[in-house]
């Protein structure tokens, strides 16, 4: 084998997701793309080894949807004839309301993966997307965001397809070690299997947990319904476009106030944006 094509050690880091309508625990969609990624590029270079990292409490839901990511990884493990390291997740437990950032930058920095992968953003807590960012910046390794691809890995370098708006794609190299986001331009991931996902073991290590002060910080409510959007008027033609732009509004049951004060007009306004449903 040439030093060229020497494999790379792959750490994706995964979550908790949320279904959007049933709200069930489910393996995250992003992060599961990104493991997709990993998977195929463990094909691609021979000697790839790809390892799962969570940080977070563990319970029953938060147990089941992780295994969803071991249900793939350990498939395409025997697949492929690959080490025990997809068929084991590392899973650094964590008191709720943690910040997860300096567990995961202390695992990293004590066995330094070549690249690291994660989902742009979580489907639960926060959902800030900015744990990329903050790993990059106390790792000091450089990050790109929105993977579509890793071409090769060659020499240190890795080739990455990065995905920009309207399917627009951009190559780039970065030197490894390294940070890459994946969203929905990665590649869709494969089903879990239930069989492989049950057998595969968790490794749990305890870790010293620090409170997310800004997370404490924050009230959280059940989102409200969205106010209504304004029509959309459709046109074939840039003539139409144009003419229904500067069309004016025909008048419907609107009031022009004239001569009032400033605690009618507002008392006015007020009552519109209630009939709108924009304000309750």
């Amino acid at each position: 084998m040439r030093p060229e094509q020497q494999g790379i050690e792959v750490a994706v880091l995964v979550s908790v997701g949320r279904h959007p309508i049933t709200g069930r625990t489910r393996r995250a969609d992003q992060d599961a793309r990104g493991l997709e990624l990993a998977l195929g590029l463990e094909r691609q270079v021979p000697g790839s080894r790809v390892s799962l990292l969570h940080a977070g409490p563990r319970s029953e839901e938060s147990e089941a949807a992780l295994r969803g990511y071991l249900g793939m990884a350990a498939g395409a493990g025997m697949a492929a004839g690959a080490g025990m390291g997809l068929e084991t997740l590392t899973l650094l437990e964590q008191a709720e309301g943690s910040d997860a950032i300096p567990a995961l930058v202390e695992h990293l920095a004590a066995a330094p993966p070549q690249l690291v992968i994660t989902g742009a953003r979580a489907e639960r807590g926060e959902g800030s997307g900015l744990l990329p960012y903050a790993l990059a910046e106390r790792l000091g390794w450089p990050l790109v965001n929105g993977l579509a691809a890793v071409e090769k890995v060659e020499n240190g370098v890795a080739t990455l397809l990065q995905a920009l708006p309207r399917g627009q794609r951009r190559r780039l190299k970065v030197r490894l070690p390294a940070i890459v986001s994946v969203d929905a331009a990665a590649p869709a991931a494969r089903q879990s299997a239930f069989g492989p996902a049950r057998r595969a073991g968790l490794e749990v290590g305890r870790v010293a947990a620090e409170p997310d002060l800004a997370l404490a910080e924050w009230q959280l409510a059940p989102a409200r319904k969205r106010p209504k959007r304004l029509k959309i008027i459709k046109a074939a033609s840039a003539r139409d476009r144009f003419k229904a732009a500067a069309a004016k509004v025909e008048g419907g049951n609107g009031q022009v106030l004239e001569g009032v004060s400033a605690e009618q007009g507002a008392e006015a306004i007020f009552k519109l944006l209630k009939e709108e449903g924009i304000l309750r």
